[in-house]
């Protein structure tokens, strides 16, 4: 049986993350992006919109959601779908503060 194991990764300080902004890291060949909310909740998803693969950790953080600077894509901090008529979705990470540190969830085989 091939099961998965969940390994929680300090990226940084929650401190280092703008309110209503993100800052990014690499994960092998991708970018992840870890944003956080004005009421400080963290969320991380991969940072390209399912659109036309824009740079969601450059989108405006806002009601739980980012959107796409590119075309304007709306897309839940917390799944990864995008809303409203648009549809496709990025995967979303699991992602904690502990004592202020940002911790993210990566799955190892």
């Amino acid at each position: 049986m091939n099961a998965l194991t969940r390994n929680w990764i300090d990226v940084g300080a929650l401190e280092d993350i703008p309110r209503r902004g993100a800052r990014c890291i690499r994960n092998g060949a991708m970018t992840i992006a870890v944003f956080r909310t004005t009421d400080d909740h963290v969320f991380a998803l991969e940072d390209r919109c399912p659109h036309r693969q824009g740079p969601l950790s450059q989108g405006i953080v806002h009601d739980g959601c980012v959107t796409c600077p590119l075309h304007n894509w709306v897309i839940s901090l917390e799944t990864g779908k995008a809303q409203g008529a648009d549809e496709g979705s990025v995967e979303a990470f699991p992602v904690r503060v502990d004592d202020g540190r940002v911790l993210l969830a990566v799955d190892l085989g």
